[in-house]
């Protein structure tokens, strides 16, 4: 093959490479590009059009130009008025440069013309009409092409002519196109157009799925958007307000009705006009809608008038409740400040005691006497600081806390409100609500608490809080110093009776629709239901026995006929309620060796303890059984101790603990005892046994011993005497220091117990034993007569 070698003028190109069989319209404006033009048009119209590495130089050199171009002949030439030069121009043939040659004011380069092949390999037609194919595609995807013009365009037989009308029209990158140039095999040229075309079509597919998707979008948002102003107009016509607007409208006069503070007020305008900002449907605006609603709903002013009158207040509790006269007058005392003084500081009455015994009732009752909202918060089982203090409005289905939403429901600024069980709350990794509550019960803080939801001061100040507990020890001391603690001890025989009579059996007729021309209790029925199937501080277990009966005889009602009239006499409670289920805790029948009566205080009341002790051959053991606690067993060795220091003079051998081994033993071993109060009645049980002497049957006694005789106070007395009481013991033995807790004892119990406060062991023993104590003849002992003497100087 014979190789062409030709002469021509470069006219460097920016973002275009022209190809073969190609007419291409352009600008040139440059000083060098021109003069090599007219060089060109002064000769045979030949020129080298070759493309700039960079289109941003502005007078390139060798280095700056592909050495690939194509051989064009000048078509036409156009002098524009600004001295730039258009000309259309039509590539010939691909052409590679070989050496530069610099001309008066411009290039010519030598190139060599690259001959086309043919290629004659059988896939050559296969691949023209794949590409053929994909370009219709292209064409038909892209909007910048004239679909008939380019159709017609590659309706030719040459695969080289093909391959580079295709290129010259395809929408790709200058360094792309330059590579397609450069590849001078029609075949290869051909496949690589094809790689190129798919890939474009299925960009092309992609931003047509998109754009679809997208006008879909606009359409709909049109439609929507054309439709709603329809609506506004018609409703404009019509003399009413969009929905949205109405909705914001309402807003704002709820707002300025519920007379919230000026900051809160501030705060809620501004997420009224947030709210006006969103669309009506988006998420964002559903959080806000809810915070107002909640903003709005909580009381800001409204308060239910008090009724400070006393005398209805004493009425009204009396109505309520039987006994527990101090907690009424703490509750009278507390409403006749309120008379005196228009905002006196809030205090955090906390009423603790057994289960049943009329805690939370209570509360309902000083509501209703003070004409206040009731509201009770159970705080049972309670961990997360979130429940008292709410979650921050940037989480998913936020709310405000407890206290808030009570607040709520009580639709006024100054309830009642109840925290129930307020010992049972418990705390793990999400917070310790009890620290959550120190602002809530702090009369100095809870002015201000802050809802974490609501985020905005909220006055408690005007609340009257009431907690409830089983017990103290469970509340944290920092919670239970902003507390006024009273105290509700277990109710006596008589007052529970009272209370049946009163309360109870009436509320468990009504409650099972019968009449009282249906069923009456008698006094001793009631007393027997006491005393034999219930044993509890409280009343609860007793109105469910008084319930069991009334079933039984509303079956007999349904099944007799309305005429049926029960008289419920002692007898008959034990045909309906079965065989007794306690046995009367009561006296010992006799006067026994050994024996001793104690008082211990449980949390559903109080209780007789009955402590035995009994001596066996051996070398001076100890044994201590009831499943007692640490406190206990050291109270037992301490009674011990002294009773071995004064042995002789309770009558008692001094080396008697190298014979004999004590076992001191409380009954109903499974249930666990401690506490130091059992002190005196281990030590009065050890002396009976060890001297021989019979303890008297009627005596019970409570009180805490020290190694020198010493009886020291001790707690929980009025259910310790409660329940001697209960069990028929008429003498009672109590440290003197307690003296001050028998105001506290009901009168009537206080008329049948003859009680003896002590200050030393000695006063015990001449009351709980029998007979004297016969002290024995000192025997000489130099070890034990010196310690005497050491311990008088």
């Amino acid at each position: 093959m014979v190789e062409v070698y030709e002469t021509l003028p470069i006219v460097p190109l920016r973002d275009v490479v022209v190809f073969p069989h190609m007419m291409m319209p352009f600008v040139i404006g440059r000083p060098s590009s021109i003069r090599a033009l007219e060089h060109a048009l002064g000769k045979d119209k030949r020129i080298f059009l070759a493309a700039q590495h960079d289109a941003s130089t502005d007078d390139p050199k060798a280095d700056d130009i592909y050495t690939m171009g194509c051989v064009a002949n000048v078509v036409q030439s156009l002098k524009l008025p600004d001295s730039n030069i258009k000309v259309l121009v039509e590539g010939v043939e691909r052409a590679r440069v070989i050496e530069w040659k610099e001309d008066k004011g411009f290039y010519r380069v030598v190139v060599k013309v690259l001959q086309r092949q043919k290629d004659t390999a059988g896939d050559v037609e296969q691949t023209m009409g794949k590409v053929v194919t994909l370009f219709e595609q292209y064409v038909k995807l892209s909007n910048n092409l004239h679909y008939d013009a380019m159709i017609a365009a590659v309706r030719v037989d040459d695969p080289g002519k093909l391959a580079d009308t295709i290129s010259a029209h395809l929408l790709v990158g200058i360094d792309e196109k330059q590579n397609l140039l450069e590849i001078v095999s029609p075949l290869e040229r051909l496949n690589r157009i094809a790689g190129i075309l798919e890939a474009e079509v299925d960009k092309l597919q992609v931003d047509r799925r998109i754009q679809t998707r997208v006008k879909k979008q606009m359409e709909k948002a049109q439609k929507e958007y054309y439709l709603n102003e329809k609506m506004k107009a018609i409703q404009k016509e019509l003399g009413r307000k969009d929905e949205k607007g109405n909705e914001v409208e309402d807003l704002k006069k709820k707002i300025e009705q519920s007379r919230m503070p000026k900051e809160v007020e501030e705060k809620a305008v501004q997420e009224l006009k947030r709210l006006e900002a969103m669309p009506p449907m988006s998420a964002e605006a559903t959080v806000s809608r809810n915070y107002l609603d909640w903003l709005i709903a909580v009381p800001w002013h409204k308060k239910t008038k008090e009724n400070r009158d006393l005398k209805n207040a004493d009425v009204v509790l009396n109505e309520d409740h039987y006994g527990l006269e101090k907690i009424k007058d703490r509750i009278l005392e507390f409403l006749a400040v309120r008379a005196l003084v228009k905002k006196p500081k809030a205090t955090i009455l906390t009423f603790v005691g057994p289960p049943g015994v009329g805690k939370t009732s209570l509360a309902k009752s000083i509501a209703r006497a003070m004409n206040r909202k009731f509201v009770r918060l159970s705080l049972g089982g309670v961990r997360d600081e979130a429940e008292v203090r709410g979650h921050r409005r940037t989480y998913i289905g936020a709310f405000p806390g407890q206290i808030i939403q009570m607040m709520k429901k009580a639709t006024s600024l100054n309830p009642v409100f109840l925290l129930d069980e307020i010992d049972k709350m418990s705390m793990d990794f999400r917070g310790d609500p009890s620290a959550a509550l120190l602002e809530v019960l702090d009369p100095e803080q809870n002015s201000t608490f802050l809802d974490h939801y609501l985020d905005v001061e909220y006055d408690l100040s005007n609340v009257m809080f009431i907690c409830t507990a089983n017990v103290l020890h469970t509340i944290p001391q920092a919670l239970r110093d902003r507390m006024e603690v009273l105290q509700l001890a277990g109710y006596t025989e008589q007052e529970k009776l009272e209370i049946a009579k009163r309360f109870l059996v009436s509320k468990a007729v009504e409650g099972t629709g019968l009449t009282e021309k249906n069923i009456t209790f008698t006094d001793e029925a009631i007393q027997n239901i006491i005393q034999r199937y219930t044993r509890e501080a409280g009343v609860r277990n007793l109105e469910r026995e008084i319930n069991s009966i009334c079933r039984k005889v509303a079956r007999k009602v349904v099944t007799e006929g309305a005429q049926t009239f029960e008289a419920i006499t002692e007898e008959r409670v034990t045909e309906y309620l079965g065989i007794p289920r306690y046995r009367p805790s009561m006296a010992e029948e006799k006067n026994e060796i050994g024996v001793a009566t104690g008082l211990a205080w449980t949390e559903v009341g109080g209780e007789i303890l009955v402590t035995e002790c009994t001596l066996m051959p051996g070398r001076g053991r100890l044994m201590l059984t009831g499943k007692l606690g640490d406190v206990m067993q050291e109270s037992a060795q301490a009674a011990m101790s002294y009773v071995r220091s004064r042995a002789e003079e309770f009558g008692i051998q001094k080396d008697f603990n190298r014979k004999v081994d004590v076992h001191v033993h409380i009954p109903e071993g499974a249930i666990p005892k401690d506490g130091p109060s059992a002190g005196i009645t281990l030590a009065t049980a050890l002396i009976s046994a060890l001297a021989h002497i019979s303890t008297r049957r009627e005596v019970a006694m409570t009180g805490e011993i020290t190694l020198r005789g010493k009886v020291l106070p001790i707690g929980g007395v009025k259910e310790k005497l409660l329940a001697a009481h209960r069990a028929g013991i008429k003498t009672i033995i109590m440290p003197k220091d307690n003296e001050k807790d028998l105001a506290d004892i009901p009168k009537n119990v206080l008329d049948v117990l003859s009680i003896h406060m002590v200050s030393h062991m000695d006063e015990v023993l001449k009351i709980a034993l029998a007979g004297p104590l016969t002290p024995l003849a000192p025997t000489p002992d130099a070890e034990f007569d010196e310690a005497p003497d050491a311990t008088t100087h």
